[in-house]
């Protein structure tokens, strides 16, 4: 598969059968996503895989704000936390700021290894969605994550129930302009 073709033919999926998704697999997948750029190599995007109570756990303790979340994650086999380590991203050796937008560069690595792993996904045969309505703090407590890690997305994935149509996209003319 061509990467124009994934990009255009990858969409967010919803609803999955009840077949698990190996390890072997995730780690193929995660293995991909590794490649993901990020701010000065620092390389700060880790990939949780939680199945089974603790997946239900999360999806009916940690979307509340969003109840269609909790519902969508129970569905899924299998759930991937994108969590970054923090205080490395936008930052100098010297412990200063890089850029007046500070840490912020972390969740702009986060969205790079995200999107990467959806397409290394897509490509494997596994559908996937980024959530980014929940409790990232009860998350991060239920994953015993420590204070040096930050809960960013939920993508649970699986073997694909459902084949969506892309949405209407808007034009390359409301897109790009040329100064």
């Amino acid at each position: 598969m061509s990467t124009v073709t994934c990009i255009k033919e990858r969409r967010s999926i919803r609803r999955f059968t009840n077949k698990n998704v190996s390890h072997e697999l995730m780690a193929q997948i995660v293995e991909t996503a590794s490649y993901s750029p990020s701010w000065k190599n620092t390389q700060v995007v880790r990939y949780i895989c939680v199945e089974g109570s603790l997946k239900d756990t999360i999806a009916t303790e940690c979307t509340s704000s969003f109840p269609n979340n909790g519902s969508i994650i129970a569905g899924a086999p299998m759930l991937v936390v994108i969590a970054v380590v923090k205080n490395r991203c936008g930052y100098e050796r010297d412990g200063s700021f890089s850029t007046s937008r500070n840490d912020s560069w972390q969740m702009f690595d986060a969205g790079i290894a995200s999107q990467s792993f959806c397409l290394a996904a897509h490509v494997a045969g596994i559908g996937s969605v980024v959530l980014g309505i929940f409790d990232e703090i009860k998350v991060s407590s239920l994953l015993e994550l420590p204070d040096t890690m930050e809960t960013v997305a939920l993508i649970p994935v699986g073997y694909p129930d459902e084949t969506p149509v892309a949405p209407k996209r808007k034009t390359v003319d409301e897109l790009l302009s040329f100064k």
